[in-house]
């Protein structure tokens, strides 16, 4: 091993001295939120089984602070959509949606959930941001369990530069209320 430390997670910019570290309140949330993101899967085909690989031990998302992988919306705050999401269903993805507190982020994962994939039929819904608000996007069919683990680093990336009051900014609202979601 090498004189130099390897951290895995960096402190916030800030001042640092003996005995001290100041920063700003919006790093230190940031960095608290996107290393203990509580992932929701809702996995209804073949990207639900690359993601049961992603938790195993050989890719271990819980490096990230995701092991706490939670099935009810009202105690997770990263929503992971997988696999095909027919029209009939995109009704309950909005209501787990809804039912998860502020603030939430959505993973699109795979072609499916992303655009439809294949299934450019009737019955299936083209892409999950018809319905919800998307914040990443894995490709794939089905995504390998490398990219979904780079796809949750993104969202970590987005989590940790967002401000503490970006989700009561008019921006925000507005966002939301194009889904018709108050």
């Amino acid at each position: 091993m090498s004189d130099s430390k390897v951290n895995m997670v960096s402190p916030p910019e800030g001042l640092a001295g003996e005995g001290f570290f100041a920063t700003k309140l919006n790093d230190v949330v940031g960095l608290a939120r996107a290393n203990s993101l509580w992932p929701l899967p809702f996995a209804t085909s073949c990207c639900g089984i690359e993601f049961m690989a992603t938790m195993a031990a050989h890719y271990d998302l819980a490096r990230f602070g995701s092991e706490r992988v939670s099935f009810s919306p009202r105690q997770a705050d990263m929503l992971l959509v997988m696999g095909t999401i027919s029209k009939k269903m995109a009704p309950i993805l909005r209501q787990v949606y809804e039912q998860m507190s502020e603030p939430r982020w959505v993973i699109a994962v795979g072609a499916c959930a992303s655009s439809g994939g294949i299934f450019d039929t009737y019955s299936v819904l083209q892409g999950i941001d018809k319905v919800i608000p998307v914040d990443v996007y894995v490709p794939g069919c089905p995504p390998r369990p490398e990219q979904i683990v780079d796809g949750v680093m993104r969202l970590q990336e987005l989590v940790k530069s967002e401000s503490v009051r970006r989700r009561s900014s008019p921006e925000y609202q507005e966002l939301l209320a194009s889904y018709n979601i108050s």
